[in-house]
């Protein structure tokens, strides 16, 4: 990376962390993403090259640390004590932005909210004793970005990018605008159910407790 040539602390931390996507790839490794596979997940439209160059990057400055796995291949990666007090640089920006920036159809990636609803904010409490599949469809998603699946099962629950197996319990339909907005609390999903911006089919109690599963709609 280039340096700005300068004693400002400012300046010398932003030859680190100004980086298109360093930032991303460091509040996946905050909320508790540790393989190269989750970081991923959580920046769906960074290339696997650029974010391997990130992470050596990152590791580099003394913010992550690399490691090799303890079972299988690959390498795990964790927060330094610099990385880790990055948080109270990430959650001031979090409260910037979500106060002066306008949500935009640009910013409503549903794989996104989905993967934040099971990384960060999903309700385990919630969840149904049994196994449960819920497919999600985006038709204003190009083809090959439009179907997920939600697998709940052991308490646990993991997005699916192929169909996990076994019948659907719920289909969900639903438009990634609006979806978005009822993730961040600006609809309600009864509201998106009456517009028909999401549409539910499938047993009708596992379709009311299903947004009872985000902690975010609670």
């Amino acid at each position: 990376m280039r340096s700005y040539g300068q004693y400002c602390p400012i300046s010398r931390a932003a030859e680190i962390l100004a980086e298109r996507w360093t930032l991303l790839v460091v509040r996946n490794l905050l909320l508790g993403c540790r393989t190269f596979t989750e970081i991923a997940r959580g920046v769906p439209g960074m290339s696997r090259s650029l974010l391997s160059q990130r992470l050596k990057s990152l590791e580099d400055a003394g913010v992550v640390l690399a490691k090799p796995k303890s079972k299988g291949r690959g390498r795990e990666y964790e927060l330094t004590d610099a990385g880790v007090a990055l948080w109270d640089v990430v959650k001031p920006m979090a409260a910037w932005g979500q106060q002066w920036l306008d949500l935009k159809r640009e910013h409503t990636d549903p794989s996104v909210v989905l993967w934040a609803w099971v990384t960060v904010h999903l309700r385990k409490d919630k969840l149904p004793k049994r196994r449960v599949v819920v497919r999600f469809v985006f038709p204003d998603e190009p083809a090959m970005h439009r179907r997920f699946w939600l697998l709940v099962e052991h308490g646990e629950a993991e997005l699916c990018y192929e169909p996990p197996g076994g019948d659907n319990d719920l289909d969900v339909v639903a438009r990634s605008e609006a979806f978005t907005h009822w993730h961040v609390g600006r609809m309600e999903w009864r509201d998106a159910l009456r517009s028909g911006a999401i549409k539910v089919t499938g047993p009708r109690t596992l379709a009311r407790a299903l947004p009872t599963w985000n902690e975010r709609a609670a």
